[in-house]
């Protein structure tokens, strides 16, 4: 999302040569949705990847759907609205397939909940796919507890993208993360850095105790902070994959070495007590 319209408005060499430097790296799974950049990014990583044919085999492709926007470039949607009908479903995968230029795409998410989604409906164009070959994996994106059930119970769910940080524990007390285990979903967490904002808000009380007891860490495991943070969300047994949005080589391996990070059980519970602001009940 923030290589393109929507941050760096990267040119095609530099898509490309991010592209490089994450393979690498050992990094190859690029994470899209439809609108990103307003239903642009796509086409441009695209355009980049077209170039390079050979790194196909050797990447993963994920994309979202869902979601319709007011945009210049879908001067039919009249309000921003979800659809999740297996007709809507189908245009998108044919877009983003066509976008992105191959022939298939290792994984698709539901972008949003939509409040009038037919789970049999859309277990039906999941089938449909997965036949084709248009689509290897399926998920979602931001759904509930319920909502996910629903959809599992029709169609086997594979992945739950949803916003998981030390400032944003929810997913760790509403059942998210424990459905991911029970069911064998791999959550992967957007924002898992919080946006920056542990860096951005230094005057915030919670993001000062945070801070603190992250940077003793880091100090103890020879790490930066942010790694600190990222194995916090590693150490979840449910196996949270985080989406790192940068734009930076250096924070993207960064985040990659944090992998391999092991902190002590009570000093992970230093870190949950800093954010949640009292000690477990």
């Amino acid at each position: 999302m923030n290589w393109g319209q929507w941050g760096e408005k990267f040119s095609t060499a530099r898509y490309q040569k991010m592209i490089a430097e994450c393979m690498d790296a050992g990094i190859s799974t690029f994470d899209h949705a439809d609108i990103y950049g307003s239903y642009t990014t796509e086409a441009e990583f695209g355009k980049a990847l077209k170039q390079i044919p050979s790194v196909r085999k050797n990447i993963q492709l994920i994309t979202k759907c869902g979601i319709k926007m007011i945009s210049d470039e879908r001067p039919d949607h009249l309000i921003k609205s979800y659809d999740t009908s297996a007709k809507h479903i189908l245009q998108s995968v044919e877009q983003s397939l066509k976008n992105l230029t191959t022939d298939y795409l290792d994984i698709l998410l539901i972008h949003r909940p939509d409040p009038l989604m037919h789970p049999d409906e859309i277990a039906e164009v999941f089938t449909k796919l997965k036949k084709q070959g248009k689509v290897l994996h399926f998920g979602v994106s931001n759904f509930t507890v319920l909502q996910t059930a629903l959809l599992h119970s029709r169609f086997p769910v594979e992945y739950n993208q949803f916003e998981v940080s030390i400032l944003k524990m929810e997913a760790m007390n509403n059942g998210e993360l424990d459905q991911c285990v029970e069911l064998g979903i791999r959550p992967m967490a957007w924002s898992p850095l919080a946006g920056g904002k542990l860096m951005t808000n230094t005057e915030d009380e919670r993001n000062k105790n945070i801070m603190v007891v992250a940077k003793r860490l880091a100090e103890k495991y020879n790490r930066s902070a942010d790694q600190i943070l990222l194995c916090f969300l590693f150490m979840h047994p449910s196996r949270i994959i985080p989406v790192i949005g940068s734009t930076k080589k250096e924070r993207l391996v960064t985040a990659l070495e944090a992998a391999s990070l092991i902190i002590e059980r009570e000093e992970w519970f230093m870190l949950w007590e800093a954010a949640a602001g009292h000690e477990v009940a």
